[in-house]
């Protein structure tokens, strides 16, 4: 190992993507004033422009939510195809305190000690802003994982260990196994990122094999345990609380639902600009005339 955890982050943020996925980047980054625009999620791995892209825009400046991110949905027609995305937006500077365990939010660390590409960037000094907030959140996920996992074990339990709790402070539905599928399908970008993470935390570790062994005595082993406590006592409030702002201010929620159903069932039904700008009040008609037009597939 002789990269650092930084140089680590770096090359990762640096990886290739779909020239389809840099333009639309490119395009988000400049219409909002944005330092960046990190690209992450399935379509990350497979290369595919089918489904949903996923993006976070991160802006200069103040946070001016106080429930973030803000969350839309937008289709950009490009040669001849309709590339389809999920944008979260908030400041650079919650993100980094997120990331680096200054805020009670359990999502941020934990989303982004997974793959994800810098897709579009303002400037250098962006660049390097961006890639010390992902620095840190690899290291308060390692941090957490090593007080969770086991006194000795491979790389793959501690990882286990984290994603099996972070999941579980989340206000969602995880089939069981889904921490076993973030490690299956990026081997290659959790190997041996464990121990940079030790390193930089200034965590010491003792390796046999494949086996590692973190020195955590337990007096801080009880302080991270307690540090998560009370995160994850929030988790579900939090995550709550974004679910029900994103009902009200969810920019593009008639045509995400609309593709989605289309997607799920072959029905389509037309998006009116009332259903557009008012999705609750127009649902009971979307669902009058979805009702219809499943009677008429039958």
């Amino acid at each position: 190992m002789n990269d650092s955890l930084e140089q680590r982050i770096d090359h990762a943020l640096t990886g290739e993507i779909r020239p389809e996925v840099k333009d639309y980047a490119h395009q988000l980054g400049e219409e909002s004033g944005a330092l960046g625009v990190l690209f992450y999620g399935s379509n990350l791995r497979t290369g595919s422009l089918e489904g949903v892209l996923d993006f976070y825009i991160l802006l200069p400046g103040p946070q001016r939510e106080r429930i973030w991110p803000r969350v839309s949905y937008r289709e950009w027609e490009t040669a001849g195809t309709t590339l389809r995305a999920k944008i979260a937006t908030m400041s650079y500077d919650r993100f980094a305190a997120a990331a680096s365990a200054r805020s009670r939010d359990t999502t941020i660390w934990a989303r982004f000690v997974q793959p994800s590409v810098l897709a579009w960037v303002r400037d250098e000094a962006a660049r390097d802003k961006i890639g010390r907030a992902l620095t840190d959140a690899a290291r308060t996920a390692g941090r957490l994982a090593a007080a969770l996992g086991p006194a000795r074990g491979t790389a793959d339990d501690y990882w286990r260990a984290l994603f099996q709790e972070t999941y579980r402070a989340e206000f969602r539905v995880e089939k069981p196994g889904r921490e076993d599928t973030i490690l299956s399908v990026n081997p290659a970008h959790f190997e041996g990122l464990l121990p940079l993470a030790w390193q930089a935390e200034g965590l010491d570790f003792d390796r046999y094999g494949e086996r590692l062994s973190p020195h955590l005595d337990d007096s801080e082993r009880r302080k991270i345990l307690s540090w998560w406590r009370r995160c994850a006592r929030l988790g579900k409030p939090l995550n709550l609380l974004r679910l029900a702002k994103a009902t009200f201010t969810f920019d593009g929620a008639a045509d995400y639902a609309a593709w989605k159903l289309h997607r799920h069932t072959g029905i389509a039904l037309e998006v009116t600009p009332f259903r557009a700008r008012h999705p609750l009040l127009g649902a009971p008609g979307a669902l009058v005339e979805l009702l219809r037009k499943r009677r008429a597939q039958r």
